[in-house]
């Protein structure tokens, strides 16, 4: 179980209240975007070796038989989660509702519940930290120093909307740093269900929908993408969880991927903004904009 945060004075932080990301920041403009899924794999591996979520997704994810699937709705509610609006809350809730019931026990015979406060932390803290990895290799603009504290706030907030227990939340950026690293150290383990979940995406599977017939095809086309998302995981997880799992990262790897960086990131502005950004993302956008220029419209009226 995740460790939590040694602050003597957690509870006495005023934290903020529960409301919707807005529009105009750091997490608003890049987490919408399609390099975005180059990190997420980062991040579900780090919560596969948390010994209670691996638990729980051994028994009850669908990513070993529906991997298309589960990834598609893993994404779509990440969006909810930054562009739902107040729609962001109820899916916060919803999240929260639904894995109440995902309890198990494992071979140990060791008791897991999802909604134990170090692993439910912990699967926003993973987020948080596949941010700034993808902004260090994908972003045109890396996050600075400076920058990097405005946006852990952002996170803070998203950390709230999920009622992540207030022990659990560091109160800094440089906080949160010492605490992940130490949590990557000290409390990830070598699970099966990560080592499976580097199988599923290193072979993306078909959807369950497509006919057999075209199943080869599927492989034909999908198989430079899997991987690509492969190697991006595996570079952008944390040395210490690599070593863990048995993954070797060379120096020479390590200049593939900022090669790879450095055209995705001066590639993808190129793009339309109806592809660089998914489907939710690009239409909250396009409706906060619109309803810029009514404002606009309304405060030029004739009175």
């Amino acid at each position: 179980m995740t460790a939590s945060v040694a602050v003597d004075d957690t509870d006495k932080r005023v934290l903020p209240p529960r409301r919707a990301i807005e529009p105009g920041t750091r997490m608003w403009d890049e987490t919408g975007l399609v390099t975005f899924s180059l990190t997420a794999g980062s991040a579900f591996l780090l919560q596969t070796m948390e010994p209670t979520i691996s638990a729980v997704v051994d028994e009850y994810s669908t990513f070993r038989t529906d991997p298309m699937g589960r990834a598609l709705r893993s994404v779509s509610s990440v969006m909810m989660w930054v562009y739902g609006g107040d729609e962001a809350l109820a899916e916060a809730d919803r999240l929260r509702a639904l894995h109440a019931s995902l309890n198990t026990t494992d071979a140990s015979g060791r008791q897991h519940r999802a909604l134990s406060s170090g692993p439910w932390a912990w699967v926003l803290h993973t987020g948080t930290y596949a941010f700034c990895a993808n902004s260090k290799y994908f972003a045109r603009t890396p996050l600075r120093d400076e920058d990097k504290e405005a946006y852990y706030q952002e996170a803070l907030q998203l950390l709230r909307n999920f009622t992540v227990a207030p022990k659990e939340i560091p109160a800094t950026f440089a906080e949160f740093e010492e605490f992940f690293a130490a949590a990557v150290e000290n409390n990830l383990e070598a699970t099966q269900t990560a080592r499976d979940y580097l199988k599923t995406i290193r072979k993306v599977a078909p959807p369950k929908e497509l006919p057999r017939p075209l199943h080869p095809l599927w492989h034909t086309l999908f198989a430079p993408i899997g991987k690509l998302q492969y190697f991006c995981t595996v570079g952008t997880t944390p040395e210490p969880a690599r070593r863990k799992l048995g993954l070797t990262w060379t120096a020479a790897d390590e200049r593939k991927l900022k090669l790879i960086g450095w055209v995705i990131s001066r590639g993808t502005p190129l793009l339309p903004e109806r592809v660089r950004y998914f489907p939710i993302a690009y239409e909250a956008r396009k409706l906060e904009r619109d309803r810029q220029r009514l404002r606009k419209v309304i405060d030029l009226r004739p009175i």
